[in-house]
């Protein structure tokens, strides 16, 4: 049973990666406030975050609670016909009205080799991949093990689940909202905040309090996953972007896999109250990889 499970979960996993890499290369693409569409995309990510926890609440609290996986098939079936329906099978220049690539199979399968080639030398994609590696596992980190901390270390009741609704609606909000301050200084900005609130939820011993830090964490990590495709479409070639975000974006899953493991590993010897001070160094790590991020040149700014 536990092995169908695993192999159920790694089949979803691979499309969501799959979903996830190409509808952010779709979006980078596409002409005109790339960040505030980007930014759109990843507040839905974010608010089905958010809803999913009031869900699953209300399914643990009933005797058939397997059910909800009839709800995810219902879900997933909607969103593929919608996909289906939207794109009819179109590859992104017939959509966009543009001249596409015209070449023979020999041409195709060398082209193929050279971006991955291109794609894997490319110095900015590989530091924007281990940002996204560190950034992803921190923030399903918080999403998944920060329930834990309210109830074990806390004290919270049934309650607790909705503290991380608090943090993913944060982090759609802010997905949304603070996009328009900028993009390059502005991480470390968030960064630093985003610390500090970890060191209140981590030294305050408060329910209320932790679950409204932990909801402005959100806001201040929901803007991060779309500057790093934004700033990924003016550091790399525009032949390579869709493959260099499918390669960031894959890290990111990888690190989504990863960390929140390590956190158990190390909560099974410790105590979930070693959550706090990792994620206090998940988020310093992310300040030390934006400084060796180059900066986007002038001309391919917005």
């Amino acid at each position: 049973m536990l092995n169908t499970y695993i192999q159920a979960y790694a089949i979803n996993g691979f499309g969501i990666g799959l979903q996830n890499a190409q509808s952010n290369g779709f979006i980078t693409e596409l002409p005109n406030n790339t960040s505030a569409k980007l930014g759109l995309l990843h507040a839905g990510y974010g608010a089905g975050a958010f809803i999913a926890p009031f869900v699953a609440t209300q399914f643990a609290q009933i005797p058939r609670w397997s059910f909800h996986f009839l709800i995810s098939l219902g879900i997933s079936l909607v969103n593929s016909l919608s996909l289906f329906f939207v794109f009819r099978l179109r590859r992104q220049h017939e959509i966009m009205g543009i001249p596409g690539p015209h070449s023979d199979n020999a041409s195709i399968s060398q082209n193929d080799e050279n971006m991955y080639k291109m794609v894997f030398s490319s110095r900015a994609a590989q530091l924007l991949a281990i940002f996204a590696w560190v950034y992803v596992g921190t923030e399903v980190t918080v999403g998944g093990w920060i329930v834990t901390f309210i109830v074990e270390e806390r004290g919270g009741g049934a309650s607790a689940g909705y503290v991380s609704s608090g943090f993913f609606g944060g982090l759609m909000l802010g997905r949304v909202l603070l996009l328009w301050i900028g993009e390059r200084r502005v991480i470390y900005l968030y960064s630093v905040l985003a610390i500090g609130l970890e060191l209140v939820i981590w030294l305050v011993p408060d329910v209320i309090g932790n679950a409204v830090a932990v909801s402005f964490v959100g806001v201040l990590l929901g803007p991060m996953f779309p500057i790093v495709m934004k700033i990924t479409s003016g550091l790399v070639p525009k032949r390579i972007l869709t493959g260099c975000i499918g390669w960031i974006a894959s890290s990111g899953q990888v690190g989504s896999a990863v960390f929140p493991f390590m956190t158990g590993a190390l909560a099974q010897k410790y105590g979930v109250k070693v959550l706090q001070p990792m994620l206090v160094g998940m988020i310093g790590s992310l300040i030390l990889l934006w400084m060796l991020v180059p900066a986007v040149p002038q001309r391919h700014r917005d």
